[in-house]
């Protein structure tokens, strides 16, 4: 099991910008699948960006493709999720996820079954 903290959640008006950090216990191997997800009220949780950690293949939600940008530190401890251009319809709980032993991106999915989950960070965008 790897331990994920998440950190980098608040408030802003739209158009800013936050950057999201979830520091996680272990090494970030190359087997790993990470993602961020996201839950608004009375909403479903939805995937937001994912990225595989074999090749550095991202997945983003069409809803933030293009203002999203997911990766990890240079470390490869911390999975980042820099978000730009947020819009009201962005606020929620954030959450960060691993899978372990992924073995490909093509397995990489926010379908999975993620074996660790971290708290949630609130990200309130007002107009």
């Amino acid at each position: 099991q790897v331990q994920l903290v998440v950190s980098g959640g608040g408030s802003v008006q739209t158009g800013g910008s936050l950057r999201l950090s979830c520091a996680a216990s272990t090494y970030i191997y190359s087997t790993y699948c990470m993602a961020w997800f996201r839950q608004a009220p009375g909403k479903e949780r939805e995937g937001v960006a994912l990225l595989y950690g074999g090749g550095g293949d991202r997945t983003y939600a069409d809803s933030v493709k293009g203002r999203f940008t997911v990766s990890l530190d240079n470390a490869r401890s911390t999975l980042l999720l820099q978000m730009n251009s947020l819009q009201p319809e962005d606020t929620a709980l954030y959450y960060c996820a691993a899978l372990l032993d992924t073995y490909s991106f093509d397995r990489c999915t926010f379908g999975r079954a993620y074996n660790s989950w971290s708290q949630g960070t609130q990200v309130t965008v007002s107009s």
